[in-house]
């Protein structure tokens, strides 16, 4: 992908790049929409990854070119227009968030390539921004620590493109460490890397099923969440969010709450104990224990959340019963896209085969299987 990016560049440009640009996209082993929640994730970066070849540009001008959609996009940092659900929404909201942080932008040249699945719950967008942010960090000598990029990041996402997300993609994509999972609390934005045993082999069955409810869902569910905190905070003074309600919390007063609210509070509280069990058995190398997480997380996923789907369910619950499959959930936001499996290395085959079975004499498609290992985050090398 590296030499990709630069042949590109100098067919689009004409000229050599200066710099090239890797920036992970990644996989969410636990913690489904706790994120936002100011909770607890376990991701990992994957060995899929945006690649930006850039060179700056002396007129103040952006010139990006979309290799893998045959599309380009100019535009200038200090003249942002307003969001119009374009690919290039997301660099433009880069700009605009570091503008809005008075950090000194100018213009550039981008070739940008990915193999990180569009729609797939694989956090290709943070990827795309996390590149361009480290791509104008390194053109233009101002210095950025990592979690400062990751919130510029996920403001421009969330305030300019208008989706609500929370922090978590992009702080692995600025955080991953190859051969570790990243245990994230997201309201401190403290990271811990935890070394992810050697027999434990990442699997992601893409459905092929775009994801094309979530950002609406995705926003109705973060309402929801707030909602149900506050309704809480009556009887639970002490709570600023569903991070901070114990499963004993909601025992007690769950029937405060509308159904609806129930089920997503349900949800939200029992997924962050699952994420801080799972990164202890992760330490003491528990694999069992981490994918019997996965499957209660998918389960919570799909019947209190409601953000699953029939070939995501089809496609995990086929999963469980293959030997040698630790466990297995959805990923990403949902109503599409994939499950990640974790699953022993001779049984990667196995899985494979049994999933892409099942899964054609269902919905008469074959979805696509992909090993991911675990990666580096973010970096930029001269090309």
């Amino acid at each position: 992908m590296r030499r990709k990016a630069v042949t590109n560049f100098e067919l689009c440009f004409g000229t050599p790049p200066t710099v090239v640009v890797r920036a992970p996209g990644r996989v969410n082993l636990l913690g489904g929409h706790t994120d936002y929640n100011e909770g607890y994730v376990l991701p990992a970066a994957i060995d899929r990854a945006a690649w930006l070849a850039v060179a700056p540009r002396d007129d103040g001008y952006v010139h990006i070119a979309g290799w893998d959609m045959n599309v380009s996009r100019v535009f200038r940092p200090d003249c942002i227009p307003a969001a119009d659900g374009d690919w290039a929404d997301y660099p433009r909201g880069v700009a605009w968030a570091m503008m809005e942080a008075n950090l000194p932008l100018g213009g550039m040249n981008a070739l940008l390539t990915s193999d990180v699945p569009i729609g797939a719950g694989l956090s290709s967008s943070a990827a795309v921004e996390v590149a361009f942010a480290q791509a104008w960090q390194v053109l233009y000598g101002f210095e950025l620590d990592r979690t400062q990029m990751a919130l510029l990041c996920q403001r421009a996402e969330s305030e300019y493109v208008g989706v609500h997300c929370g922090v978590m993609d992009q702080m692995a994509s600025v955080w991953g460490r190859l051969g570790h999972a990243l245990v994230l609390e997201c309201r401190s934005l403290e990271v811990e890397q935890v070394p992810m045993p050697a027999e434990a082999t990442m699997v992601v069955i893409d459905t092929g099923v775009r994801r094309e409810l979530a950002s609406s869902e995705y926003n109705r569910r973060r309402e929801e969440c707030e909602r149900a905190a506050e309704l809480l905070s009556a009887n639970l003074p002490h709570i600023n969010g569903l991070r901070d309600v114990t499963p004993q919390d909601l025992m007690d007063w769950e029937e405060t709450l509308p159904e609806i609210l129930r089920k997503r509070a349900r949800h939200v509280v029992t997924d962050n104990v699952r994420v801080l069990e799972a990164a202890k058995a992760l330490r003491s190398g528990d694999l069992h224990k981490v994918g019997a997480a996965m499957c209660e997380c998918h389960e919570s996923l799909r019947d209190d959340y409601q953000v699953s789907s029939p070939e995501l369910d089809l496609v995990a619950e086929t999963a469980w019963g293959v030997p040698g499959c630790y466990g297995a959930r959805l990923t990403g936001a949902g109503f599409g896209g994939c499950v990640v499996a974790l699953v022993q290395e001779d049984a990667v085959d196995t899985l494979s085969r049994q999933v892409g079975r099942a899964y054609a004499a269902r919905f008469r498609v074959q979805p696509t299987v992909t090993v991911c290992r675990t990666a580096d985050g973010v970096s930029a090398e001269p090309a």
